[in-house]
C-alpha cells in the first residue's frame, strides 16, 4: 500500500514539474511576431542594446538574396524573412538560426511568369510576415498569401484568388488575432479588407472599403496600411488605415464601427493606441489623433488634433511617456506632445528614411536608407548619443528579442548585441 502511494506521489511530482517547466519555457520564448513587434508600436522597453550600432557589436552577418523590404519576425530560435527576385518572378521565405545566423530554410513559395510593375522604391516582398508557434504567414499582396510550417518550410495552405492592382507594388503587412489573419487590399481599382481563417486559409469575412475618396483617380485610392487591434469599452476594434480615411471594423464580422477622414494616400504606418488616442499618419505628411469611442463618421466629433508639420510619410512613429517621436523621409527628427500635438523639439538628423524607429532602455534608434544609425536619448531635450554606420542601408524596420537587435539591410541580416 505504501509503495503504491509512493509511486503515485512520484508521478504527481513528475507531472507537476513537467507542467511548470512547460509553462516557464512557453513564457520565455522570445518573439517579435509582426511588423513593429507584438504590440505594433516598435517598443522593446527592457532590451539592453548597444548605444552605438556598428561593426564592433555585430555577432553575425548573413547575406540574403533578392530585393525585399519586409522586416524580420522571430519565434524562439528562428528568424523568418520573405524575399523576392528583383524582377518579381520568384517569391521566397527564408529561415535563419537566431544564434548562429546560418540559413535553415530557403524556399520559393510563389512563382510569377509576368509580374506587374513595381516602383524601384518598393520591392516585390515588402509586406512583413506574421509568425506564431509552428506557423509563418507570408503575404505578397495580390500575388498570394501562404501559410508555412516553420519546422520544415512546407506549405500548409495558400490563397491566390484575391486580386487588386497595387500599381506600384504591394506593401501592406498581415496581422494575426483571435484565429484570423487580417489583410488589406487597397489597390487603384478595388479596396477591401479580408479576414482569413488562420488554420485553413478560408475567408471568414470580406469587407469593401466604404470610403468617399472624392476622386476617380485610382492612384489617390491606394494604400499600404497595416492594422492594429485595440479594445475600447469592452469592444475589440480592428483599426485599418487606407487612403483618405481610416476605418475601425468589428474583427469578428467585418462590420464598420467608425470612420475618420484625414486625407492623404499611400498610408503605410501602423496605428498606435495609447492614453485613449489612436494616432494615424496618412502617408502624405499628415497625422491625426482620434478618440476611438464613436460611431459612424467621427471626423467632426472625435478628432482631438491634427498636424502636417514635419510628419513622416513612410516610417511609423514611436510614443514614449506622452511624447511622439518621428523621423521624416528627409531626415527631420521631431518630438511632440501626444495630448495636443504641440512640438517639443525639431532637429535635422540628415539622410533619408523609410524604416520605422525602435525604442529600448530610454533610447530611440533611427536607421537610414543610406546606412546611418542615430541613437537619441528619449526626452524633452534633443540629445544624440551615437552616430554610426553599418551595411548598405535600411528599408526594413528592425526586430528585437531579449537583448538582441535583428537588423535587415538591403542585402544582409545582422545580429547585434553588447
Amino acid at each position: 500500500m505504501f509503495l503504491r502511494f509512493f509511486r503515485c506521489a512520484a508521478v504527481v511530482v513528475v507531472l507537476f514539474t513537467s507542467f511548470v517547466c512547460l509553462r516557464t519555457s512557453v513564457a520565455e520564448v522570445p518573439t517579435w511576431p509582426e511588423f513593429r513587434g507584438g504590440h505594433g508600436d516598435g517598443h522593446a522597453d527592457a532590451a539592453d542594446l548597444p548605444v552605438a550600432i556598428d561593426a564592433s557589436v555585430v555577432q553575425w552577418e548573413t547575406p540574403i538574396q533578392g530585393k525585399a523590404w519586409s522586416s524580420p519576425v522571430v519565434w524562439g530560435d528562428q528568424i523568418w524573412l520573405t524575399t523576392a527576385s528583383e524582377d518579381g518572378k520568384q517569391m521566397s521565405v527564408v529561415c535563419v538560426d537566431r544564434a548562429t545566423g546560418s540559413v535553415k530554410h530557403n524556399v520559393v513559395v510563389i512563382e510569377n511568369k509576368t509580374p506587374e510593375f513595381c516602383h524601384p522604391m518598393n520591392s516585390y516582398a515588402s509586406p512583413t510576415p506574421a509568425i506564431e508557434s509552428g506557423r509563418l504567414y507570408a503575404h505578397f499582396g495580390s500575388y498570394g498569401t501562404v501559410c508555412v510550417d516553420t519546422s520544415d518550410a512546407s506549405v500548409l495552405w495558400q490563397r491566390h484568388d484575391l486580386k487588386c492592382d497595387h500599381f506600384r507594388g504591394p506593401a501592406s503587412s498581415p496581422i494575426l488575432h483571435d484565429g484570423k489573419l487580417f489583410v488589406a487590399y487597397d489597390g487603384v481599382d478595388v479596396q477591401f479588407v479580408v479576414a482569413f481563417d488562420k488554420n485553413t486559409g478560408e475567408t471568414v469575412w470580406q469587407s469593401k472599403r466604404e470610403i468617399d475618396y472624392g476622386t476617380d483617380v485610382g492612384d489617390r485610392m491606394k494604400a499600404y496600411g497595416t492594422a492594429e487591434v485595440i479594445q475600447v469599452g469592452g469592444q475589440e476594434q480592428l483599426v485599418y488605415p487606407s487612403a483618405v480615411a481610416t476605418i475601425a471594423y468589428d474583427p469578428q464580422t467585418g462590420d464598420p464601427l467608425w470612420t475618420v477622414y484625414h486625407d492623404g494616400m499611400n498610408a503605410s504606418a501602423r496605428p498606435i493606441y495609447v492614453d485613449g488616442l489612436v494616432l494615424i499618419t496618412n502617408g502624405m505628411g499628415g497625422v491625426v489623433a482620434v478618440r476611438p469611442d464613436g460611431k459612424g463618421n467621427v471626423t467632426k466629433s472625435h478628432v482631438v488634433w491634427t498636424s502636417s508639420k514635419s510628419v513622416a510619410k513612410k516610417s511609423s512613429p514611436i510614443v514614449v511617456d506622452g511624447l511622439i517621436y518621428m523621423i521624416t523621409d528627409d531626415g527631420i527628427a521631431t518630438c511632440r506632445e501626444l495630448e495636443d500635438g504641440k512640438m517639443v523639439w525639431q532637429k535635422r538628423v540628415g539622410g533619408s528614411y523609410a524604416a520605422s524607429p525602435i525604442y529600448a532602455s530610454g533610447r530611440i534608434y533611427l536607421f537610414s536608407i543610406e546606412g546611418a544609425i542615430t541613437t537619441l536619448q528619449a526626452g524633452r531635450e534633443y540629445e544624440i548619443l551615437a552616430e554610426t554606420e553599418l551595411g548598405d542601408g535600411f528599408m526594413a524596420s528592425p526586430a528585437v528579442v531579449g537583448d538582441q537587435l535583428i537588423l535587415r539591410s538591403k542585402s544582409a541580416l545582422y545580429s547585434i548585441a553588447n
